[in-house]
């Protein structure tokens, strides 16, 4: 049924903050991944800098997460990315500037305050939130990426 598949890309849409060219790119890049298409577009998904730093728990919503990124506070490898969709790899840490961790948001994010709303912290990410620093040890697994989503009606959404 058409309104159930629409239902659940724009759940995967909002619960990643995508715009729909986003995430048909993401589509179009499974597809032509080895493996089934809706696990390797939420691995993809997954990789994304600002789910990260959501899913490590520096920020307390993906809009959060995002502007943070977009702002300048956040270094993978040391080095400065301002660009949400960058692809983290694994074995690439990501922190928060030093010149940015006496901000409330990540004072806050540093005392755990977010794990309220948070799902636990997934088994891919190795977190040191008293350092804000978090590192992706490995490719996330399908089943261990903690969203609400039903990827193979997304896929067939899609493939229409």
């Amino acid at each position: 049924d058409y309104a159930v598949r629409l239902r659940e890309k724009q759940r995967l849409r909002a619960q990643y903050g995508l715009s729909e060219k986003q995430l048909r790119a993401a589509y179009e890049k499974g597809t032509h991944t080895a493996g089934q298409t809706g696990d390797a577009m939420l691995t993809d998904l997954e990789t994304r800098l600002d789910a990260l730093v959501l899913r490590a728990g520096f920020a307390r919503t993906t809009a959060q997460a995002r502007q943070f990124v977009v702002h300048r506070h956040i270094l993978v490898d040391g080095n400065l990315v301002d660009r949400p969709s960058y692809r983290v790899k694994p074995g690439q840490t990501i922190q928060v500037r030093a010149k940015s961790q006496t901000m409330v948001p990540f004072q806050m994010a540093a005392e755990g305050v977010h794990r309220d709303v948070l799902p636990a912290v997934p088994g891919y990410l190795d977190v040191n939130l008293a350092s804000l620093k978090a590192t992706l040890t490995r490719k996330p697994e399908v089943d261990q990426i903690p969203v609400e989503v039903n990827i193979q009606y997304v896929v067939e959404y899609y493939a229409r």
